[in-house]
């Protein structure tokens, strides 16, 4: 018997070119305005095959701190960015990895993000819709920036 890794996918559509989108993922200033509560001064980013990234989600009423972080492990510009998720220095096999499938669609983008290592679902309360919530700022962002 087989068991698969715990695993879900999100699509969304864009209203954004792919590169436009890469950017709100692989740059500092465009990740922290779709990002909840992640001043742009704890942004890190190599984005490359084997670089690291980390950034900090601060809880605006408590002050705790949720440090982030992984390493990129399939770098293709506008097109796939595959990371690991989770702790900044936690081994990368042990690692959720999160792959980012980007296709044009005249001037809108076919984004496909995929978790894999959570299992996850609508209306769970927890990773997915943590995930869900966050995907849809990007979303109003780009809406709000093509106008």
């Amino acid at each position: 018997m087989t068991t698969s890794a715990p695993e879900f996918t999100i699509t969304r559509i864009l209203n954004a070119r792919p590169e436009i989108v890469w950017r709100a993922w692989t740059e500092k200033k465009e990740l922290a305005a779709w990002l909840p509560s992640t001043p742009v001064e704890t942004i890190s980013f190599d984005v490359r095959e084997g670089g690291r990234y980390r950034y900090t989600m601060v809880n605006k009423e408590t002050g705790q701190e949720f440090h982030t972080g992984g390493v990129f492990l399939d770098v293709i510009p506008f097109e796939r960015l595959v990371f690991t998720w989770g702790y900044p220095d936690a081994p990368i096999e042990e690692s959720p990895v999160v792959t980012l499938t980007l296709t044009a669609q005249d001037d809108r983008t076919e984004m496909i993000f995929h978790l894999s290592g959570f299992a996850g679902h609508p209306g769970d309360q927890f990773v997915y819709d943590g995930w869900s919530s966050t995907l849809d700022n990007l979303e109003a962002l780009l809406h709000d920036q093509s106008k």
